[in-house]
Protein backbone atom coordinates (compact mmCIF):
# COMPACT_ATOMS: atom_id res chain seq x y z
CA UNK A 1 0.00 0.00 0.00
CA UNK A 2 2.81 2.38 0.92
CA UNK A 3 4.65 1.56 -2.31
CA UNK A 4 1.47 2.29 -4.30
CA UNK A 5 1.17 5.69 -2.63
CA UNK A 6 4.82 6.48 -3.36
CA UNK A 7 4.31 5.41 -6.98
CA UNK A 8 1.31 7.74 -7.35
CA UNK A 9 3.23 10.60 -5.75
CA UNK A 10 6.18 10.02 -8.10
CA UNK A 11 3.93 9.82 -11.17
CA UNK A 12 1.83 12.87 -10.41
CA UNK A 13 4.70 15.03 -9.13
CA UNK A 14 6.62 14.23 -12.33
CA UNK A 15 3.58 15.12 -14.44
CA UNK A 16 3.05 18.36 -12.53
CA UNK A 17 6.71 19.41 -12.79
CA UNK A 18 6.81 18.57 -16.51
CA UNK A 19 3.74 20.72 -17.13
CA UNK A 20 5.89 23.77 -16.32
CA UNK A 21 9.41 22.36 -16.81
CA UNK A 22 10.31 24.44 -19.87
CA UNK A 23 8.46 27.58 -18.80
CA UNK A 24 11.46 29.15 -17.00
CA UNK A 25 13.59 28.65 -20.12
CA UNK A 26 10.84 30.02 -22.36
CA UNK A 27 10.44 33.12 -20.16
CA UNK A 28 14.22 33.69 -20.04
CA UNK A 29 14.44 33.64 -23.85
CA UNK A 30 11.42 35.92 -24.27
CA UNK A 31 12.84 38.41 -21.79
CA UNK A 32 16.37 38.41 -23.21
CA UNK A 33 15.38 38.07 -26.89
CA UNK A 34 18.70 36.26 -27.24
CA UNK A 35 19.73 32.59 -27.41
CA UNK A 36 23.26 32.91 -26.04
CA UNK A 37 24.28 29.68 -24.34
CA UNK A 38 21.19 27.80 -25.57
CA UNK A 39 22.01 25.03 -28.05
CA UNK A 40 19.67 24.51 -31.02
CA UNK A 41 21.28 21.13 -31.73
CA UNK A 42 20.66 20.06 -28.14
CA UNK A 43 16.98 20.95 -28.43
CA UNK A 44 16.58 19.11 -31.74
CA UNK A 45 18.22 15.97 -30.33
CA UNK A 46 16.13 16.18 -27.16
CA UNK A 47 12.95 16.51 -29.21
CA UNK A 48 13.97 13.48 -31.26
CA UNK A 49 14.61 11.46 -28.10
CA UNK A 50 11.26 12.47 -26.62
CA UNK A 51 9.36 11.46 -29.76
CA UNK A 52 11.11 8.07 -29.94
CA UNK A 53 10.55 7.41 -26.23
CA UNK A 54 6.84 8.24 -26.12
CA UNK A 55 6.21 6.31 -29.36
CA UNK A 56 7.96 3.25 -27.90
CA UNK A 57 5.91 3.43 -24.70
CA UNK A 58 2.64 3.75 -26.63
CA UNK A 59 3.60 1.01 -29.10
CA UNK A 60 4.02 -1.51 -26.27
CA UNK A 61 0.93 -0.30 -24.36
CA UNK A 62 2.84 0.76 -21.25
CA UNK A 63 0.76 2.40 -18.48
CA UNK A 64 0.01 6.01 -19.55
CA UNK A 65 1.06 7.50 -16.17
CA UNK A 66 4.65 6.36 -16.89
CA UNK A 67 4.98 8.55 -20.00
CA UNK A 68 2.11 11.05 -19.88
CA UNK A 69 4.47 13.99 -19.39
CA UNK A 70 6.24 13.47 -22.71
CA UNK A 71 3.54 14.92 -25.00
CA UNK A 72 3.58 17.97 -22.71
CA UNK A 73 7.38 18.22 -22.93
CA UNK A 74 7.26 17.83 -26.71
CA UNK A 75 4.78 20.73 -26.96
CA UNK A 76 7.02 22.92 -24.78
CA UNK A 77 10.10 21.97 -26.82
CA UNK A 78 8.27 22.98 -30.01
CA UNK A 79 7.57 26.42 -28.48
CA UNK A 80 11.25 26.70 -27.50
CA UNK A 81 12.33 25.68 -30.99
CA UNK A 82 10.14 28.34 -32.58
CA UNK A 83 11.52 30.98 -30.19
CA UNK A 84 15.13 30.02 -30.92
CA UNK A 85 14.52 30.06 -34.68
CA UNK A 86 12.74 33.42 -34.36
CA UNK A 87 15.53 35.08 -32.39
CA UNK A 88 18.13 33.55 -34.73
CA UNK A 89 16.27 34.97 -37.74
CA UNK A 90 15.57 31.55 -39.28
CA UNK A 91 11.88 30.99 -38.49
CA UNK A 92 11.25 29.82 -42.09
CA UNK A 93 13.18 26.63 -41.27
CA UNK A 94 10.39 25.60 -38.88
CA UNK A 95 8.39 24.07 -41.74
CA UNK A 96 11.35 21.85 -42.70
CA UNK A 97 11.76 20.69 -39.10
CA UNK A 98 8.02 19.98 -38.85
CA UNK A 99 8.08 17.80 -41.97
CA UNK A 100 11.15 15.87 -40.77
CA UNK A 101 9.76 15.22 -37.29
CA UNK A 102 6.28 14.20 -38.47
CA UNK A 103 7.75 11.97 -41.18
CA UNK A 104 10.17 10.38 -38.72
CA UNK A 105 7.41 9.77 -36.20
CA UNK A 106 5.30 7.98 -38.80
CA UNK A 107 8.29 5.88 -39.84
CA UNK A 108 8.86 4.66 -36.27
CA UNK A 109 5.63 2.66 -36.19
CA UNK A 110 5.97 1.01 -39.63
CA UNK A 111 7.52 -2.14 -38.13
CA UNK A 112 8.47 -3.50 -34.71
CA UNK A 113 12.19 -3.69 -35.46
CA UNK A 114 12.26 0.02 -36.35
CA UNK A 115 10.84 1.18 -33.02
CA UNK A 116 13.06 -1.30 -31.13
CA UNK A 117 16.15 -0.04 -32.95
CA UNK A 118 15.15 3.58 -32.39
CA UNK A 119 14.64 2.93 -28.68
CA UNK A 120 18.04 1.24 -28.41
CA UNK A 121 19.54 4.44 -29.86
CA UNK A 122 17.29 6.74 -27.80
CA UNK A 123 19.65 6.90 -24.82
CA UNK A 124 22.55 7.88 -27.11
CA UNK A 125 20.39 10.51 -28.84
CA UNK A 126 19.28 12.01 -25.52
CA UNK A 127 22.84 11.87 -24.15
CA UNK A 128 24.07 13.64 -27.29
CA UNK A 129 21.55 16.42 -26.65
CA UNK A 130 23.02 17.01 -23.18
CA UNK A 131 26.59 17.01 -24.53
CA UNK A 132 25.54 19.47 -27.24
CA UNK A 133 24.24 21.81 -24.53
CA UNK A 134 27.41 21.35 -22.49
CA UNK A 135 29.55 22.08 -25.55
CA UNK A 136 27.54 25.24 -26.21
CA UNK A 137 28.09 26.38 -22.62
CA UNK A 138 31.80 25.59 -22.72
CA UNK A 139 32.16 27.49 -25.99
CA UNK A 140 30.22 30.60 -24.96
CA UNK A 141 31.40 30.46 -21.31
CA UNK A 142 28.10 32.08 -20.51
CA UNK A 143 24.79 30.75 -19.17
CA UNK A 144 22.79 33.97 -18.93
CA UNK A 145 19.99 32.71 -21.20
CA UNK A 146 19.99 29.13 -19.84
CA UNK A 147 17.51 28.39 -17.05
CA UNK A 148 19.03 26.49 -14.12
CA UNK A 149 15.50 25.93 -12.78
CA UNK A 150 14.46 24.03 -15.92
CA UNK A 151 17.53 21.78 -15.70
CA UNK A 152 16.94 21.23 -11.98
CA UNK A 153 13.37 20.14 -12.63
CA UNK A 154 14.52 17.88 -15.47
CA UNK A 155 16.94 16.19 -13.06
CA UNK A 156 14.16 15.55 -10.56
CA UNK A 157 11.77 14.07 -13.14
CA UNK A 158 14.41 11.63 -14.37
CA UNK A 159 15.17 10.54 -10.80
CA UNK A 160 11.45 9.99 -10.19
CA UNK A 161 11.18 7.96 -13.39
CA UNK A 162 13.99 5.65 -12.24
CA UNK A 163 11.73 4.67 -9.35
CA UNK A 164 8.48 4.40 -11.34
CA UNK A 165 10.13 2.31 -14.06
CA UNK A 166 11.68 -0.03 -11.49
CA UNK A 167 8.35 -0.77 -9.78
CA UNK A 168 6.14 -0.92 -12.91
CA UNK A 169 7.57 -2.15 -16.23
CA UNK A 170 11.14 -2.95 -15.16
CA UNK A 171 12.22 -2.26 -18.75
CA UNK A 172 16.04 -2.21 -18.63
CA UNK A 173 16.41 -0.01 -21.74
CA UNK A 174 14.13 2.60 -20.21
CA UNK A 175 15.84 2.33 -16.81
CA UNK A 176 19.34 2.79 -18.26
CA UNK A 177 18.09 5.82 -20.18
CA UNK A 178 16.72 7.51 -17.05
CA UNK A 179 19.89 6.81 -15.04
CA UNK A 180 22.06 8.29 -17.79
CA UNK A 181 19.75 11.30 -18.19
CA UNK A 182 19.76 11.98 -14.45
CA UNK A 183 23.55 12.14 -14.38
CA UNK A 184 23.81 14.25 -17.53
CA UNK A 185 21.05 16.66 -16.50
CA UNK A 186 22.87 17.14 -13.20
CA UNK A 187 26.11 17.83 -15.07
CA UNK A 188 24.42 20.49 -17.22
CA UNK A 189 22.77 22.00 -14.12
CA UNK A 190 26.08 22.29 -12.26
CA UNK A 191 27.74 23.79 -15.35
CA UNK A 192 24.97 26.38 -15.72
CA UNK A 193 25.25 27.31 -12.03
CA UNK A 194 29.04 27.57 -12.34
CA UNK A 195 28.88 30.01 -15.28
CA UNK A 196 26.07 32.01 -13.72
CA UNK A 197 28.09 32.46 -10.53
CA UNK A 198 31.21 33.36 -12.54
CA UNK A 199 29.19 35.96 -14.43
CA UNK A 200 27.82 37.42 -11.18
CA UNK A 201 31.33 37.72 -9.73
CA UNK A 202 32.58 39.45 -12.88
CA UNK A 203 29.77 42.01 -12.71
CA UNK A 204 30.51 42.68 -9.03
CA UNK A 205 34.20 43.21 -9.81
CA UNK A 206 33.27 45.68 -12.54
Amino acid sequence: MESDTLLHVANFSTLFVCMVLKFPQIFVLMRAKSTTGVSLNSLLLELTGFIVFVTYQMYYDYPPPTYLEYPILIAQDVILLLLILHYNGSLKQSLVYALVFVGGWRLLTVDKWIIDLAMSLCTFISAASKFAQLQCLWKSKEAGQVSALSWGMATYTCMARIYTTTVTTGDMQVLVRFIAMTLLNMWVLLTVLYYQRSSSRTKKDD
